[in-house]
């Protein structure tokens, strides 16, 4: 046996004792394991079946939350009008996903903070300190959302949920019911957000429609116009600072 052999026979019969040692303390030691489990009885009052119930509500809210957060903010506008402009630009994945979605929910948390704070105050606050009751302050909790919902929500579209879901002509917005006013919301941010991709395409367009008509005057017919153009598209978009422009206009539109 060689001296290098001897060194690991030695190293890896210290690490087996060591082991053995270990297991043997802990198995020869009164070690308490506790035991977990979930029963599922009787409801012996009516607190009982309404706490379960308050539980699968609230699994239930936590399940639809991204799409809350998605179709009642200022997400949905921003993260199509980002991808309209990462088309417009002809990079690809860059961007990538990650970094667009990311960018699109801090801009959205910058935008919805004086919602949510007024949300604090008016609701959650109050229901914290026991001031209110849990169904008050859900009704609290969604009027300033409404308001802000009321605010980018052409009345086109209101109108047409309100005649599609033929609920009576309302007074007043406090009438209109949140199921209406929802996908009226959504609808007009859809809009907005093409509207704006509309207009963030145009000056590329016309990059891409003057390098492809250089091109051919010059006979280069194999050349892909798409090579050529991006560099002068993404040396405009540096000059003009397109991310300060694009964050400003997203931001000042709400």
């Amino acid at each position: 046996m060689t001296l290098r052999r001897f060194k690991r026979f030695v190293v890896a019969f210290s690490v087996i004792m060591m082991c053995v040692f270990a297991f043997s303390t802990v198995f020869a030691a009164d070690v308490t394991i506790p035991k977990l489990g979930i029963d599922i009885t009787n409801a012996k009052s009516p607190k009982d079946v309404a706490a379960t119930i308050q539980i699968f509500l609230l699994l239930t809210v936590l399940t639809m939350a991204p799409a809350i957060l998605m179709l009642t903010t200022s997400f949905t506008r921003i993260v199509i009008v980002l991808d309209f402009l990462r088309q417009a630009l002809g990079s690809q994945q860059i961007p990538p996903n990650q970094v667009i979605i990311g960018l699109a929910l801090f801009m959205t948390f910058f935008i919805m903070r004086p919602v949510g704070q007024e949300i604090y105050d008016t609701a959650w606050k109050p229901y914290v300190d026991n001031k209110t009751t849990l169904e008050t302050a859900i009704k609290d909790g969604v009027k300033p959302l409404r308001k802000f919902m009321f605010r980018q929500t052409r009345e086109k579209d209101l109108a047409l949920f309100i005649f599609l879901s033929k609920s009576p002509r309302p007074k007043n917005q406090e009438d209109v019911p949140t199921t209406v006013l929802i996908p009226a919301f959504i609808i007009s941010e859809l809009k907005t957000a093409f509207t704006v991709g509309f207009l963030i395409y145009i000056p590329f367009v016309i990059i891409d429609m003057v390098v492809a008509s250089t091109l051919m005057s010059m006979g280069m017919m194999m050349l892909p116009p798409v090579m050529i153009s991006l560099p002068f598209k993404l040396l405009l978009f540096i000059l003009v600072d397109g991310w300060h422009l694009i964050a400003r206009a997203l931001i000042v539109s709400f």
